[in-house]
């Protein structure tokens, strides 16, 4: 009887055969579903305007060459 090496080393839990990724596809679905309505609340959110950081409020606003 002649037995191939690699089947001799393995463990046992190690010959099953590659997952297809079902679980994780399931998940991924189920995170993408929830996660769609968080994303369009962002989106919608106003958008903050830089008046902690006014220097680079008017360095964007000489970069685009516009004056006060």
């Amino acid at each position: 009887m002649q037995v191939r090496e690699d089947t001799v080393t393995r463990h046992l839990a190690d010959h099953r055969k590659p997952s297809e990724g079902g679980r994780v596809k399931h998940f991924l679905r189920i995170a993408r579903a929830e996660a769609s309505g968080l994303w369009m609340l962002l989106a919608r959110r106003p958008q903050m305007t830089g008046t902690g950081n006014r220097r680079l409020v008017e360095y964007v606003r000489i970069a685009r060459g516009r004056e006060s």
